[in-house]
């Protein structure tokens, strides 16, 4: 018998007698049967989606008959091939119909009113998945993953703080937190995040303009229960009294701790200089004073409020949930079962997890009420026309300067399929050749540049860009606007381009065709609003996959980015005289005012520049994705990478991937120094040599991001480092550029101004971090054996010169070790030509470091019996921590595992006590502690 693959079929509804797909003339002998198997995109020929004809064929296989006409059947796509007999031979007789045949899907229950098996996922995807409808309005995606080692759920509400009355911001903030604290049928406070807990879960929960999502994890066996506790949250809450006055502890601590973020007082001051007469103009977090002290004062009882926002927004047609399950395995091992018996197994065993989840959701979920509101749209803009052409200058805590230039703009997302905002946001926030940052990098004036759309709530949407600029760039806002509008007069000229649309269409298809598997818990919290948002059969694709070019959409955006629509904020220290308003919820010092009309006018006079121009095609996309065989299948078999090379100057370890399966590879190199740290000037030099390889490399590095490329230039005790990851095809061609700049540096001297003012702001800036950074900090000052002062290293930062940094970076690849580690899609040849490539460019006077070079750095170690405390003041911010840290010995897999499994058992009662009791939350659940060679355990709470 010899196998000949030369059909594909898709069984459908239509075809429920597996019509097969012909893309090939062949025409089988009278005797044949089929043996089924998933279609592989990477070893499969690309022709294999292509439709010649339809031809019906009679399928004498009972099974193949059974199995097409199962529901859990449809659209499964399979490849089929013929085991004909050659010539000679009797033909082989199909394999007899099963004795028992597979059982049905369950039937249809009374709670689910649509199923929807169409859902459009990747081909390499191996999870399985349904869309539901429930009776009660509420869409659910079942997801059944049999290699999962986790569970997990999410459930959003398609409503947030927009939504909160107007004499009481922070109420559904305030809701959320309060889920969490018992229902009816589960009243302890805790009962939720201790069963978890002990169930090796966690969870959290977020409340955005018009989303409020919840999610956990847990292990598998373990999902009904948690199911069922989290369920209740929208079912019976109880909001006791005693709950509601600590738990106001909490959300008052989340809200103290961000009023020294730039980040949240710069959000809130765009949402307090929009229109009052808008909901966005909202204080969404909420603090003590608008939750306790004021409906106190206006006899307001923020209990009942609470009952009654959850009995009025919290309606079944109006959430979206995914719970994500482990399906069976099937023990293909086994040899009581012939491959087609196998195949079969494992398409019926998908079905029936996706089956068992529905019969665990839909009877629960199903409990939810639907009260039949209407998820809030907001179609007018929180900034009308009278609030634009608006320039404000702001204060920030930290010592930074930043340009955001944004315009109101309509909610896009209707238009996934075609994509304007990715268009224009993809010329926009180019960092090639000819782009508007090139421009600006060029005349000194920004260091980095972020341009594209964000959805402020249903309804409206800012197109905007922000910048980071430098001293100089402060002194030229005024014509770093017009070079922007030369720019978006430069692309309406040249009008939307359809090769431009259709690179990124084919960049951002293969990247969903080769999408990594989401870790459970982020997945189901990333696409519960993708539920809400996008038809069932698009909720994993409609932000990857394009298949509308509409150039008149493109158009329209680009009309609205005129002077007329724009609103300019300018962040920065130098203004601390100038601004005289201050922002009620965060203290943030502002000035707003009306951009001048001559400036307006001298913007819309702007015309074009010479040096902006359209982005080239991309050189970088790949054009190999084929996996390379398996050269050594006992060796790739093991857990550990093995040495391909090893010299005195460089050992590189090698591991052809097995595992994943996908046309992708992880590269990292470090160049290993004793200079590196060896003293507080060095370590400087070291920081802001890697700043300018970064900054030398974006121009050229950008293509490569957009195509599928992954790269950091980063600097550690030990000297620096390159990793490399995506697809493998042309990685070899970024190495070796990245590479060559580190070999043979050279500094722009005006560039080097720049990068080492940015070093320097950033150690300053280190005051303005949240105290739990500095805790950290503290404690490597006391366990670390060599580690350098923040008042050291400014210090030898402020007198650092450009000759002293070409001369550093000329000593330290003179005087190095490179330790590689290649994993993935390579085989070892192409692993050890990249290794040599790096060694090869190395200067030929190079000389080896000694063994005792090579040391890791110790930690102190702390008497038993000793305690010590250190105590430190910060003048930023209203919040303090505590941390404790616990030295538990030198770091080995048991002692790893031990440590692991306490900080997991008294997570939850830690949590309890600091977060719920005394209301001093922690940062995050107690962790284990790596340090160097050590580990430990810490807890940090805040106050």
């Amino acid at each position: 018998m010899k196998e000949v693959p030369i059909r594909f079929f898709d069984i459908t509804e239509s075809h429920p007698n597996a019509f097969l797909r012909s893309t090939a003339s062949y025409k089988p002998p009278q005797s044949y049967h089929f043996i089924l198997r998933p279609w592989n995109i990477l070893t499969d020929p690309p022709n294999a989606l292509t439709t010649a004809s339809e031809c019906p064929m009679e399928v004498n296989n009972a099974k193949l008959k059974y199995l097409c006409q199962q529901p859990w059947a449809q659209t499964r796509t399979f490849m089929a091939t013929v085991r004909c007999a050659p010539r000679g031979p009797a033909p082989r007789t199909p394999p007899p119909a099963p004795a028992s045949p597979v059982p049905p899907a369950i039937p249809a229950q009374p709670f689910v009113a649509q199923r929807h098996d169409d859902i459009v996922k990747s081909h390499i995807d191996k999870r399985s998945y349904r869309g539901l409808v429930l009776s009660n309005g509420m869409k659910v995606l079942l997801v059944s993953d049999s290699a999962t080692d986790k569970a997990a759920a999410a459930l959003d509400v398609n409503v947030g703080y927009l939504s909160d009355p107007d004499d009481l911001p922070g109420l559904a903030h305030f809701c959320e937190h309060m889920l969490f604290l018992g229902t009816k049928k589960y009243p302890e406070e805790n009962e939720y995040n201790k069963f978890l807990n002990e169930h090796g879960g966690s969870c959290n929960a977020s409340t955005s303009s018009d989303h409020t999502t919840y999610y956990f994890d847990v292990l598998p066996a373990h999902l009904p229960r948690a199911l069922d506790i989290f369920a209740q949250f929208f079912i019976s809450p109880l909001f006791t009294e005693t709950a509601t006055e600590r738990e106001l502890n909490a959300v008052n601590s989340e809200h103290e701790k961000n009023t020294s973020s730039d980040v949240w007082r710069l959000d809130q001051l765009n949402k307090s200089t929009a229109s009052p007469d808008h909901p966005y103009h909202k204080f969404g977090t909420g603090n003590r004073e608008t939750l306790q002290v004021s409906p106190k004062q206006r006899g307001v009882d923020v209990r009942q409020e609470l009952l009654l926002f959850h009995r009025t927004w919290y309606s079944a047609n109006i959430m979206t949930l995914i719970v994500l399950g482990k399906g069976k395995q099937i023990d293909i091992s086994s040899t009581n079962k012939n491959k087609v018996e196998i195949l079969f197994c494992l398409h019926k065993e998908a079905a029936e997890s996706l089956d068992e989840l529905e019969s665990l959701v839909a009877p629960l979920f199903s409990l939810v009420e639907n009260r039949g509101v209407t998820a809030p749209s907001w179609p007018d803009h929180p900034y009308p026309p009278e609030l634009c052409r608006k320039r404000a200058y702001c204060v920030p805590v930290k010592d930074v300067r930043s340009l955001s230039i944004n315009f109101p703009t309509p909610d896009e997302r209707k238009h996934y399929k075609s994509g304007p905002t990715h268009y224009v946001s993809h010329l926009l926030g180019h960092e090639g050749a000819g782009s508007l940052l090139a421009a600006l990098k060029a005349r000194g004036w920004c260091n980095n540049l972020v341009g594209g759309t964000r959805t402020g709530a249903r309804g409206f949407s800012f197109f905007g860009v922000q910048m980071d600029l430098t001293e100089d760039g402060v002194e030229h806002v005024d014509d770093i606007i017009k070079l922007m509008f030369q720019y978006i007069n430069m692309v309406k000229d040249e009008g939307p381009q359809r090769w431009i649309w259709e690179e990124s269409r084919d960049l951002m298809a293969m990247e969903f065709r080769f999408k990594d598997t989401q870790e459970p818990r982020s997945f189901v919290a990333g696409y519960v609003h993708s539920l809400q948002e996008f038809p069932m059969e698009d909720v994993l694709s409609a932000y990857y996959l394009l298949s509308e070019w509409r150039p008149e959409l493109v158009e329209r955006l680009l009309e609205r980015l005129t002077p007329e629509h724009v609103r300019v904020g300018i962040v920065a220290k130098v203004f601390e005289g100038k601004c005289t308003e201050t922002e009620p919820w965060y203290g943030t010092k502002y000035l707003q005012e009306d951009i001048e009309p001559d400036k307006i006018q001298d913007w819309q006079n702007a015309g074009r520049c010479d040096d902006l121009h359209l982005p080239l095609p991309n050189e970088f996309i790949p054009t190999k994705m084929e996996l390379e065989q398996v050269e050594d299948p006992a060796a790739t078999a093991g857990l550990m990478p093995s040495i391909i090379k090893d010299s005195p100057l460089m050992r590189a370890w090698f591991k052809q991937d097995n595992e994943f399966q996908l046309p992708k590879a992880f590269v990292t190199f470090d160049f290993v120094s004793p200079l590196a740290y060896s003293e507080p000037a060095t370590c400087g030099l070291t920081a802001v040599w890697v700043l300018m390889l970064r900054d030398s490399l974006q121009q050229f590095a950008y293509a490569a991001e957009l195509a599928g490329l992954a790269w950091i230039v980063d600097n550690a005790k030990s000297g620096i480092s390159i990793t490399i990851e995506g697809y493998d095809d042309k990685q070899h061609v970024l190495l070796d550029k990245i590479v060559e700049k580190i070999v043979h540096f050279k500094a722009d001297p005006a560039r080097f101004e720049i990068m080492k003012e940015n070093h320097v702001r950033a150690i300053k800036n280190f005051e303005a971090e949240q105290p739990y950074q500095h805790a950290a900090y503290q404690q490597a000052l006391c366990l670390s054996e060599l580690v350098w002062t923040k008042g050291q290293l400014l210090d030898a930062a402020q007198r650092m010169t450009v000759e002293q940094l070409e001369e550093f970076a000329r000593a330290l690849v003179r005087r190095v070790h490179v330790e590689g580690l290649l994993y993935g899609n390579f085989t070892k040849e192409r692993a050890l030509n990249m290794a040599e490539m790096i060694e090869n460019k190395l200067p030929k006077d190079a000389v080896p470091l000694l063994p005792q070079q090579l040391m890791l750095y110790r930690e102190v170690e702390l008497n038993e019996g000793v305690s010590f405390l250190r105590e430190v003041e910060n003048g930023v911010h209203k919040s303090s921590c505590a941390a404790l840290y616990y030295q538990c010995g030198l770091r080995d897999s048991l002692a790893n595992v031990v440590l692991e499994l306490l900080a997991q058992v008294i997570s939850e009662p830690c949590f309890n006590v600091l977060r719920t009791k005394v209301g001093a939350p922690l940062t995050s659940r107690p962790p284990t502690g790596e340090w160097r060679s050590c580990i430990g355990f810490r807890v940090k709470a805040l106050e």
